[in-house]
């Protein structure tokens, strides 16, 4: 029997590093770089429109021949309560009268996951992974058939086996420490919720013994020693996020990149204020105002259009109390360099750890 190739060959990657898809934070510029290096650079395109897709895509084929992925949030666009809604707006005009903001409800609430599907099918990326649900084995399948390896985000392994039993080529196993929001797709309840919040060095070995496909670690990974230690307990490969976010070529504001400067792993924490879904950034003003509000809050993606106004306009003035400021606990340690010089860096200490030690 011919044993299943590594993940890294059948992707096409030299280095086990893969940069987290950061929906709004991420550039073509930033997966390019990193894909030249020999990690694999994502897109996050949760909030990107089908033509945003696609230009975003050839940005990146003009800048490098190397593979690259594109991530997806599976979602079905809401059709809220026009009550709720104006509850949320109530709530949150404060907000929008801080930066002159006329209180209504968005155009849209989310891109049409639809037409990001049918873009996603058209551009063919080497990976195509996918947050906040689950596809059916057919879509994966049309994937396949596009040439795609398919990557789904868990937070428990009952996520991840819905991911294998659905045809997924790999997961990526997200520990709570991650910067950003949780792809959690299975909970219910707030008990459900809770239960999910599980570390990355309890969630990887765990998938691993559950899975016959391979497991990506996600959450907390800073430096060759997290991705190390993500190998070791069985991952074929780790995704960085808040890692690469200090990088020049990412689309942070001024404001973001001083918050990250500044923060340290105790600076951070879970949030439903920004979208409506669980999301660990730095604590600032909004998350203090809106905090004891939390709970009657409406999910996402309702809350997160109607804070989109809020964000835009805090990061236009450069107010960082007021932006949501996505960091994961290990962001005490991020460095500011290139993402080529990063991935590079990345791999010479991994490269060291993984020698056996002198005689």
């Amino acid at each position: 029997m011919t044993a299943t190739p590594h993940l890294l060959q059948r992707i096409g990657i030299t280095h086990p590093i893969i940069q987290a898809p950061m929906t709004g934070s991420d550039t073509p510029q930033l997966a390019a770089a990193v894909s030249r290096a020999g990690g694999l650079g994502s897109l996050g395109c949760g909030a990107r429109s089908p033509a945003a897709m696609r230009e975003a895509a050839a940005e990146v084929r003009a800048a490098t021949d190397r593979p690259f992925a594109m991530n997806l949030f599976v979602l079905q666009t809401p059709a809220p309560d026009p009550a709720q809604v104006q509850a949320a707006l109530k709530r949150l005009a404060p907000l929008y009268a801080r930066f002159g903001l006329p209180l209504e409800p968005p155009a849209r609430w989310c891109q049409d996951f639809g037409a990001q599907w049918d873009a996603l099918l058209e551009l063919k990326p080497a990976v195509a992974s996918f947050t906040f649900g689950l596809l059916s084995g057919t879509q994966v399948e049309q994937l396949h058939r596009a040439g795609c390896l398919v990557a789904g985000t868990a937070t428990t392994v009952a996520e991840a086996l819905a991911w294998q039993n659905v045809g997924a080529d790999a997961v990526v196993a997200s520990g709570v420490e991650g910067g950003g929001h949780r792809g959690t797709f299975l909970a219910q309840t707030a008990d459900d919720w809770a239960a999910s919040q599980i570390g990355t060095m309890a969630l990887v070995p765990a998938c691993v013994d559950a899975l016959s496909i391979p497991v990506i670690a996600a959450g907390g990974i800073m430096d060759g020693r997290g991705i190390a230690a993500a190998l070791a307990l069985g991952a074929q490969a780790a995704q960085l996020g808040t890692a690469f976010l200090a990088c020049p070529e990412s689309a942070l504001v001024p404001a973001w990149r001083e918050a990250l400067a500044q923060a340290d792993g105790s600076d951070t924490r879970l949030t439903r204020v920004f979208s409506g879904r669980w999301a660990r950034g730095i604590v600032n003003a909004a998350m203090r105002e809106l905090g004891p509000e939390e709970d009657a809050l409406p999910a996402y993606p309702i809350q997160n259009a109607l804070m989109g106004p809020v964000r835009r306009a805090a990061a236009a003035a450069g107010d960082g109390g007021h932006m949501a400021l996505w960091a994961g606990q290990g962001v005490g340690a991020v460095r500011v360099q290139p993402a080529t010089v990063l991935v590079r860096q990345l791999a010479a200490e991994l490269a060291r750890i993984s020698q056996p030690p002198a005689r």
